[in-house]
């Protein structure tokens, strides 16, 4: 078992963290494993350093490693995830709502009314968080996810009233 992993996948042993520019590497090397085509640091830290981002890490482990990361901006009420990933191993442990939640918390403070993401449609997980957390369906994007291999799949357009 690697050292970043915690035995127990408890989120409790998470800490959630403002994303700072100095940690792009690391998110990038995670959004490395979880996307198609996948963000580069740099293109990570401009997002990091734009003064309407509003972006969270969590880290565990020792020594401590990003294990999920949520990149959003708001801009006058309203504020957009612009991506989010968690690490396999701590999938389905509660990390990515607390990363939305923390958002959230950030996003209520700048005044933001709602909050938007992009979600494909097929991916049922996200879907589900997405819904027990209160986001509903504003729109739809036909073909907008590209993925080698196989047809695009839509993109569903959810907000979250605050």
């Amino acid at each position: 078992m690697s050292s970043n992993v915690t035995p127990f996948r408890n989120v409790k042993h998470a800490s959630m963290l403002w994303a700072a520019p100095e940690r792009a590497e690391e998110i990038a090397a995670l959004h490395a494993k979880l996307f198609d085509p996948p963000w580069d640091a740099a293109a990570i830290k401009g997002l990091l350093e734009h003064p309407a981002a509003t972006s969270l890490i969590a880290v565990a482990g020792s020594p401590k490693a990003v294990i999920g990361f949520v990149i959003g901006q708001l801009a006058a009420d309203e504020a957009e995830i612009l991506s989010i990933g968690v690490a396999p191993n701590w999938q389905r442990a509660g990390v990515a709502a607390g990363l939305l939640e923390g958002l959230a918390r950030a996003a209520r403070r700048g005044d933001a009314k709602r909050i938007f993401l992009d979600v494909a449609e097929d991916n049922d997980a996200a879907r589900a968080l997405y819904q027990k957390l209160g986001f509903a369906e504003v729109g739809r994007r036909k073909r907008y996810y590209h993925r080698a291999g196989a047809e695009p799949v839509d993109a569903l357009t959810l907000a979250w009233t605050l």
